[in-house]
């Protein structure tokens, strides 16, 4: 048998028919759950009998914990710095408690980091998590997760421009553009080598859910709007980060938002209470739609699902609504239903993982549950088949649930055995140590980003074409002056700035927006540039808009027409379009924006997602041919997502944008239909 790496920091080792293993428990003796020879579960059942309820109360929550790099001045830290040690309030009115108060006395061991930092410096915080961990009294080492670091979230030039420390792609959407599958393996094994080498061995992603209704903020972060698509990507991803079998190489996922996000209520988010039913407005749609993808992520086994915030509601659905029989038997949130995660998810989906509730879901969103008491939520959630919390630091509600038996004790320890068992599974009690000093050669490399330029080039789709514009050659650019503008928000505030610099957007967009200029100049070095648009005889437009927020409602329906309201400014185009012959333009999606302000304006026009802005010039200069196909139908019209007096949208909100006219009163269309009859519906693209 073939030893397995075992590196110690604080306990000793144990030396057994030849092999070694790690003294956990301390006592010289190897114990089952030390003895890496056991299957997972094996080890994982001995390990639960061994642990008392506080112990076991830690393994249920997982929460943001912030790293020593983000301690402000007089906060303190430990570990020379890399372990923060502050309490005190956090974001969104939550409280931030010591790192080694919660490793050490509340037991936690799944940790969600959310800054944006470079790879050793996240090496040289999971190291000193697990030091600490390894020197409690079962030795059991802590996972951290992160969301996804591998996309763009707003317009940058360039890698170069980038603050995004890993090699970034485009945005999901964009991926989804591609249609190529070799690119988005090739994304998937990128992410998974730079999740590694930082010791971030846990993703929380990525999103399986169909985007159905085209004011849901989060559509920009979804693989768009065809169940086929995404059934075919998200297994592919599931399987190049875990493996075929989950391992010491391995980066786990967490597969969301179970069963599906996209059937909004007119784009209400359940971050907050307006937002909090999932709807079903057309018999049917939850399993031709919504659950696919999630049927196909169970076949490749993801070592966790996530639900979503959101109550099923019978009243504001139509039915049949199969695999469920009859209506919903409870309307309370899905980390709570037992109908939809043990019938519908571990049932019906085949999903043999653990269920990781989405971040909050025990106190500012439960909804359905707001009448409980802590204690009473998490004993629901465990009954109901969901095995750990996110957005908690207490563990108190499921020691409380444990010590007054409101949940059994067989119950706790199944779900404790299916959290172990990644652990396990990831080699984690072997060696939880990653090697600081090679993370930063291995992330974002100039290879990396090579290849990640090639998909942010096949992420651009052309939509309009003129008179054959396009491509910008130097044969149709000679003689002609040449105009380039960035358009998008620039009147944010001093606080929003600041939350910008924080999360490692832009602090500037003033200087964002003449960089954009510049950057076109330098790399178009055959065209004749001036600074005054009334001067050009060709106009190069790139339009960044904006809408929404991700945890408040807006006053009304969520805006989704390209004007000053979404940060573009609309009459500055208008006369630009007046005073140059030529106008090109291409627009930034992360929502379905509606092209009818700004399409007619244009002679040609592309579109992206969360794409580089050289390669939409790229595309447009005639350097690279598109190929890129929409991943969602843009709408036509408000009328086509107008919402009447009672709240029912023209175009159903539980269906794609492909499907929806079907489903439209009156002979009213959905897609936008531009002068040509070009539809832009899913999978419409044009190229030379």
């Amino acid at each position: 048998m073939q030893q397995k790496t075992i590196k110690t920091r604080v306990k000793g080792t144990i030396q057994v028919d030849g092999l070694e293993f790690k003294d956990l428990f301390g006592d010289g003796q190897l114990k089952p759950y030390e003895d890496w020879r056991l299957s997972p579960e094996e080890r994982a059942k001995d390990l639960v009998s061994r642990m008392t309820d506080e112990e076991k109360a830690g393994m249920f929550i997982i929460n943001s914990q912030p790293m020593g790099i983000s301690a402000k001045d007089g906060q303190p830290t430990s570990r020379c710095g890399v372990i923060n040690e502050y309490e005190g309030p956090g974001p969104r009115h939550s409280t931030i408690y010591p790192t080694t108060y919660q490793l050490t006395t509340r037991h936690q061991r799944h940790i969600i980091v959310r800054e944006n930092a470079e790879p050793h410096e996240f090496a040289q915080w999971v190291n000193a998590m697990q030091e600490i961990c390894e020197g409690t009294r079962l030795g059991i080492p802590c996972i951290v997760a992160s969301n996804s670091k591998n996309e763009s979230a707003d317009v940058r030039y360039n890698a170069a421009e980038e603050t995004n420390k890993f090699t970034t792609y485009p945005g999901t959407l964009g991926l989804a553009a591609s249609r190529n599958m070799d690119i988005i393996r090739d994304f998937a094994r990128t992410g998974r080598q730079e999740f590694f080498a930082s010791g971030l061995r846990k993703g929380y992603m990525y999103m399986a859910d169909c985007a159905t209704d085209p004011r849901w903020f989060r559509t920009f972060g979804t693989f768009g709007e065809n169940p086929d698509q995404i059934s075919e990507i998200i297994p592919e991803l599931v399987r190049l980060y875990q493996g075929e079998e989950l391992d010491d190489s391995s980066i786990s996922l967490t597969i969301k938002h179970f069963p599906g996000g996209g059937a909004r209520e007119n784009g209400f988010d359940p971050h907050y209470a307006e937002g909090k039913f999932n709807v079903y407005a057309t018999p049917g749609s939850l399993e031709k739609y919504h659950l696919p993808a999630f049927k196909a992520a169970a076949k490749a086994h993801p070592t966790s699902i996530m639900p979503y915030y959101a109550i099923p509601s019978s009243a504001k659905s139509s039915f049949p609504q199969p695999p469920v029989e009859g209506q919903f038997e409870e309307e309370i949130a899905f980390a709570y239903n037992k109908q939809f995660i043990t019938d519908l998810l571990r049932g019906v989906c085949g999903f043999d993982g653990y269920v990781n509730s989405d971040t909050g879901v025990l106190s500012a969103m439960a909804w359905g549950a707001e009448d409980m008491t802590k204690p009473q939520r998490a004993a629901k959630a465990l009954n109901a088949g969901t095995d750990m919390i996110s957005g908690e630091s207490d563990p108190a509600p499921f020691l409380e649930a444990i010590k007054e038996k409101l949940v059994d004790q067989e119950v706790v320890d199944r779900a404790l055995v299916r959290l172990f068992k990644e652990l396990f599974a990831l080699g984690l009690f072997e060696n939880p140590y990653v090697d600081e000093e090679t993370a930063d050669a291995a992330v974002n490399t100039p290879e990396s980003q090579a290849r990640a330029y090639q998909a942010h080039l096949q992420s651009v789709v052309v939509l309009k074409n003129q008179n054959d514009l396009l491509p910008l050659t130097p044969e149709k650019t000679a003689g002609k002056k040449v105009y380039v503008e960035l358009l998008c928000k620039d009147d944010y505030t001093p606080e929003q700035l600041t939350a910008m610099a924080l999360s490692g957007s832009a602090a500037d967009p003033a200087k964002t927006i003449a960089a954009f200029a510049e950057n076109v100049r330098k790399d178009h070095p055959e065209w004749e540039f001036v600074e005054d648009y009334t001067q050009a005889d060709l106009a190069i437009l790139l339009l960044n808009p904006t809408s929404g927020s991700y945890f408040e409602a807006t006053p009304s329906y969520l805006e989704l027409n390209i004007f000053e309201e979404t940060g573009i400014r609309l009459e500055r185009i208008k006369a630009i379009r007046a005073a140059v012959p030529q106008v090109v333009m291409h627009v930034n999606l992360n929502l379905p924006f509606l092209l009818t302000n700004v399409e007619p304006l244009a002679d040609a026009l592309s579109v992206g997602f969360c794409t580089f802005g050289q390669a939409a010039m790229d595309v447009l200069s005639g350097r690279a041919t598109p190929v890129g196909k929409l991943p969602i139908t843009l709408p036509g019209s408000d009328a086509a997502i107008a919402v009447d007096e009672n709240g029912i949208c023209a175009s159903p909100n539980d269906v794609p944008g492909y499907d929806k006219a079907k489903y439209m009163k009156d002979g009213l269309s959905y897609a936008y239909k531009d002068a040509a009859g070009n539809e832009y519906l899913y999978g419409f693209g044009l190229t030379w």
